[in-house]
C-alpha cells in the first residue's frame, strides 16, 4: 500500500519534470532561434559590408568578354593610373598610397593580358587598350578625372582621349610615356630602329624570365655610377612581368613601339604635365617627353635629373610631390 500510495506522487513529479523539461526546451529553442536569427542578420550585414569592400577591388567585363581587374580606393577627386609594360597596377603602389592618404580617390587597372586581368588572344593593341580604359571609366561613371599614364600606359591614356574625348577628364599626367612614337621612321628620325624591338620580341619568346630580370637593370638605372640596386624592386618587376600572358607580352611590344600618336597628342587641350627622367634608357626623353609637351595644347614639362625609366619607384617622393602640386593647381 505504501508503494502504491507513492506511485502517483512519483508519477506526478515525473509529469512535472517532463512539463518543465518541455518548457525549458521550448525556451532554449526560442533563444536559439532568436540567436540564429540575429546571427543570420549579422552575417547578412557583414556579407554586404564585405561585398562593398570587395567592390573596391573588382572586375568588369569588356564587350569582347575579357575580364579587367581594377583597384578603386579612397574618396575625393579621382586620379586614374595606367601602368607600363610588362607590369600591372601594382607598379603604382607608391603613388596610390600617397595620393589616397592625401584625400584622393585612386583607381588603377591591370591592362588586358597583364596582372590579374583576362588573357585574351586578340585585342592586345593600343586601340583596344584605350577602349578597355573607356569601359572602366564608364563602369565606374568617373567624372573630372586626372589621368596618369607611365610608359605604355601613357600611350593608353593619349589614345583614350583621341578615341573617346575628354568629357570625363580634367587633367593628364604623362610619366616616361612612349608617345609620340618610339620607332624610327622618315618622319621620326630620332626614334629607335625596328631591330631593337625585334630583339625584345626574340628575348620574350626565348626566355622572358631571364630577359625580365636583365631588363630591370636599365629600367631602374641600376647600371649607372653610384646606383644602389634593390633586389626587392627587381623581384617585384620580374613577378609582375611573369604574370603577363605570352601573347600579351609579345603583342604589346608592337603596340608601344609602332603606334604613332602624334595626332592623338594634338587633341589634348586639358592641362597636361609631362614628367620624364633625363637618364631614361628605355624611352629616351628627347624623342618622347620633349616632343609630346610641344604637341599637346596646354603642356608643362618637368625633367627629373638623373631619373631612370622606373622613376615612379626610384624617385617616388619627387614624382609624388610633382603630381600633388599639379593636382592642386
Amino acid at each position: 500500500m505504501v508503494e502504491e500510495s507513492k506511485q502517483p506522487k512519483v508519477a506526478s513529479a515525473s509529469g512535472t519534470t517532463t512539463r518543465r523539461a518541455l518548457l525549458f526546451g521550448a525556451g532554449v529553442a526560442g533563444l536559439m532561434a532568436s540567436s540564429f536569427s540575429k546571427l543570420a542578420s549579422a552575417l547578412s550585414t557583414n556579407k554586404t559590408e564585405v561585398q562593398e569592400r570587395n567592390m573596391k577591388m573588382g572586375t568588369f567585363t569588356t564587350p569582347d568578354g575579357v575580364e579587367i581587374f581594377y583597384k578603386d580606393w579612397g574618396t575625393g577627386p579621382v586620379v586614374t593610373f595606367s601602368h607600363g609594360w610588362p607590369l600591372s597596377s601594382n607598379a603604382w603602389d607608391a603613388q596610390m598610397l600617397f595620393l589616397g592618404k592625401k584625400g584622393y580617390r585612386v583607381i588603377a587597372h591591370d591592362r588586358r593580358g597583364h596582372g590579374r586581368s583576362g588573357q585574351s588572344w586578340q585585342g592586345n593593341n593600343m586601340d583596344q587598350y584605350a577602349d578597355d580604359l573607356a569601359g572602366l571609366m564608364d563602369h565606374l561613371d568617373i567624372k573630372g578625372a586626372t589621368m596618369i599614364g607611365h610608359s605604355t600606359g601613357g600611350g593608353e591614356v593619349v589614345r583614350y582621349i583621341a578615341r573617346h574625348g575628354q568629357k570625363r577628364v580634367s587633367k593628364v599626367v604623362l610619366i616616361g610615356a612612349v608617345p609620340p612614337l618610339m620607332l624610327k621612321t622618315e618622319k621620326n628620325p630620332g626614334g629607335l630602329p625596328l631591330s631593337v624591338f625585334d630583339e625584345i620580341r626574340d628575348n620574350v619568346v626565348k626566355d622572358r624570365s631571364q630577359f625580365f630580370k636583365d631588363l630591370t637593370v636599365p629600367f631602374y638605372g641600376y647600371n649607372k655610377p653610384g646606383a644602389k640596386a634593390s633586389q626587392g624592386v627587381q623581384d617585384s618587376f620580374w613577378r609582375q612581368g611573369m604574370q603577363v600572358s605570352i601573347i600579351g607580352a609579345y603583342d604589346c611590344i608592337k603596340a608601344f613601339s609602332e603606334t604613332d600618336q602624334t595626332e592623338d597628342l594634338k587633341k589634348i587641350d586639358v592641362p597636361t604635365l609631362v614628367i620624364h627622367g633625363d637618364a631614361d634608357q628605355i624611352v629616351p626623353i628627347d624623342d618622347s617627353g620633349r616632343l609630346s609637351v610641344k604637341l599637346v595644347q596646354n603642356g608643362t614639362l618637368k625633367v627629373i635629373p638623373g631619373a631612370p625609366h622606373g622613376l615612379c619607384t626610384t624617385h617616388a617622393e619627387i614624382v609624388n610631390e610633382e603630381i600633388l602640386a599639379f593636382l592642386a593647381k
